[in-house]
């Protein structure tokens, strides 16, 4: 599995430089484009992704997580399979998925954490764009493909659970990753 997006620096429209109309909060919420190529179209029917901020550790003392994805199946996004880049996650995708594709579920962010405080559903369980406070970061999208669907996730499942459900499938994902700058 091949992950790329049109860009390495992420665009204002989806980071720390949105216009106001695509924030809530003052956290950029509006997601990011990118594709799912080169996988077993045959065996991969669901998707499943981190997006986490490790140049945050410093900043704040843990990995900042972005956003978290489970068990969106393929069938439900149009792709053709005759074009590896056909497989494509859309824009503003986490604010959409929910009426578009019930079934599939987002995790908590770091913002749903005691520490930091926010209440709102769409800073705490939808896309927060990058917003570093200090310099550019580096953010990783890792995603990874499986046959079946993810066990015991609900809507609001912390990223551990995420991981614990990866790791104990039954199966050997396919998966993928792209770094990805987030300025300053």
């Amino acid at each position: 599995m091949r992950i790329t997006a049109d860009f390495t620096v992420i665009p204002d429209v989806f980071a720390k430089a949105a216009d106001p109309e695509y924030k809530t909060a003052g956290t950029p919420v509006v997601s990011f484009p990118f594709y799912i190529e080169d996988f077993d179209k045959s065996r991969i029917r669901y998707l499943h992704w981190e997006f986490l901020d490790p140049d945050s550790i410093p900043v704040c003392g843990f990995e900042w997580i972005h956003w978290s994805v489970a068990n969106l199946p393929v069938d439900a996004l149009m792709f053709d399979f005759n074009d590896s880049r056909a497989l494509q996650i859309p824009p503003d995708f986490s604010r959409q998925m929910p009426a578009m594709i019930p079934e599939a579920v987002q995790g908590r962010t770091s913002a749903a954490s005691r520490f930091v405080g926010e209440t709102d559903p769409a800073v705490t369980m939808r896309y927060n764009g990058p917003n570093p406070p200090d310099k550019d970061h580096e953010y990783y999208l890792h995603v990874w493909g499986t046959a079946k669907p993810l066990p015991g996730l609900n809507q609001g499942f912390w990223l551990n659970e995420l991981q614990h459900a990866i790791r104990d499938c039954g199966e050997t994902p396919d998966q993928g990753g792209i770094f990805l700058t987030g300025k300053a």
